[in-house]
């Protein structure tokens, strides 16, 4: 079983092994058709569930021929331009070849004595992000897993900044269309969901200054905390940007940690043509950032910044077998004393292969192109009398749901756009998002592919309209 261990006798072993694997998935990049085959669970549990994992097949070939059958025919493909439902972006192939080296290498980003000059390449782009952002000269920050730990490690630093021995007292501010995470955060950090006080969101999505300010003044008035505020560049349902500037005022006014969830909106930090939308980014206590959905990189790639480097003190913890005191004083630089992970994957390296390859304007040219489609997007929706559309896009999501002229029981039209939906998942013809606005079932188009074309998104709608009707006209004639 040596044979199988990667090192100096067996790197011809692990170059045919990796190309046969790169040539399978290259060729079915090259033929799919479609961005979903439409199986079904019960067809494909079947296949995964008779295999006998203690009984190997001791044949690369052979298990690439398996993994065709019970993974890549069915995989969902993001890279086809009619994938269009979550925050799911195409890769580029820079980012791809740094996987390859990473997982070869198998850098852990803890200490120094196991990563060298990863941990260095790391620090270099935490340092450029923040440049980006403009959080100042004693920023810093650290990779992690993705938003949801990023926002968790956020509210850490603002609850130990609060210094308030009643945590029962602490509360957080976010919008009522902010990321799960935030109250999953406050559950995991000992504050409750009750912790988080949601705030209402105007027409276009995005937080309303005045219900914060009362519900801040309101929060003090009443003898609690005011711990942090959430504010969202860029929400998972619409993509709505909140209003950086006044919510960095209200924060600087009450003394309270601002933290900015801009997993889906950093990609403006690489923009050539809309980095003014997230003006006042650059007034945040931290920031999320996912690289891994508007810079085009493999999951998981995301970061957490910081404007003040001593705040991340709250996440050190020291051992002896790792990363002990002493190292601080020998200037010996150790991530792990920066991030709520220990063994970590060196991350890193893709978005700085992506970097050196294309370079920042090559990434925001990408990020640019979606936004600007879906504007076109919404031109469509918006003069498409089928559909109703919700908000014009701050980046690249429309929300949107399909209206029968000759059906107005708000009821049957959620029942039709829900079946529409599912019908055009299980067809594989394209796939597309769902959520609920003021309670009633709308669609969802995440632009995230450059390679989509409005004709695509024309198309899309068409076969949504098709599976609406028909489910209409079956339940018209059941009725009768």
């Amino acid at each position: 079983m040596r044979s199988h261990l990667l090192n100096d006798t067996t790197a011809e072993h692990y170059r045919r092994s990796v190309t046969e694997g790169v040539e399978r998935v290259a060729a079915k990049l090259a033929t799919t058709e479609r961005p979903f085959t439409g199986v079904t669970v019960d067809a494909l549990s079947p296949l995964i569930d008779r295999i006998d994992l203690d009984r190997p097949l001791h044949d690369t070939a052979a298990v690439l021929d398996e993994l065709d059958e019970v993974y890549l025919r069915d995989a969902i493909y993001f890279h086809h331009p009619r994938y269009l439902a979550h925050l799911n972006c195409p890769v580029v192939i820079p980012a791809v070849l740094g996987e390859a080296v990473l997982s070869a290498v198998n850098s852990s980003l803890d200490t120094w004595d196991q990563s060298a000059g990863g941990t260095l390449i790391e620090r270099k782009l935490i340092d450029w992000t923040n440049e980006r952002i403009g959080l100042g000269p004693h920023a810093d920050g650290v990779f992690t897993s993705g938003g949801s730990q990023s926002n968790l490690q956020a509210l850490l630093l603002a609850r130990e900044e609060a210094k308030t021995d009643t945590l029962a007292k602490l509360r957080i501010f976010a919008s009522e269309v902010s990321h799960f995470s935030v109250k999953k955060s406050a559950k995991l950090l000992g504050l409750g969901q009750d912790a988080v006080v949601s705030i209402p969101v105007g027409a276009d999505k995005r937080m309303q200054t005045v219900a914060l300010a009362r519900e801040l003044e309101r929060c003090q008035n009443a003898g609690l905390v005011p711990m942090a505020v959430v504010a969202t560049a860029g929400t998972t349902d619409f993509g709505s940007i909140d209003p950086l500037p006044e919510i960095a005022e209200l924060c600087e006014q009450f003394g309270v940690w601002m933290h900015v969830d801009a997993a889906y909106g950093c990609g403006l930090l690489a923009s050539l043509k809309h980095r003014s939308r997230i003006d006042g980014i650059e007034r945040a206590d931290s920031v999320t950032v996912d690289y891994h959905k508007s810079f085009f990189q493999p999951v998981s790639s995301s970061a957490l910044l910081v404007r003040d480097a001593d705040t991340l003190r709250h996440a050190t913890y020291h051992a002896e077998y790792l990363n002990p005191r002493r190292m601080v004083q020998e200037r010996i630089p150790n991530q792990v004393d920066k991030s709520l992970q220990t063994t970590r994957r060196f991350d890193a390296l893709k978005l700085w292969m992506t970097l050196r390859v294309m370079g920042a304007d090559g990434i925001g040219q990408l990020f640019d192109e979606v936004c600007d489609l879906a504007d076109e997007g919404w031109k469509l929706l918006a003069a498409d009398p089928r559909f109703d559309v919700v908000v014009e896009p701050s980046l690249s999501t429309l929300v949107y749901r399909y209206i029968p002229a000759a059906v107005t029981d708000p009821a049957e039209i959620d029942r039709a756009n829900l079946y529409a939906r599912k019908a055009l998942f299980a067809s594989g013809d394209a796939v597309v998002a769902g959520t609920k606005v003021a309670g009633r079932h709308y669609l969802k188009f995440t632009l995230l592919n450059p390679e989509t074309t409005t004709d695509d998104i024309a198309a899309v709608l068409d076969l949504i309209a098709g599976h609406a009707e028909q489910y209409l006209g079956e339940s018209l004639d059941r009725a009768s």
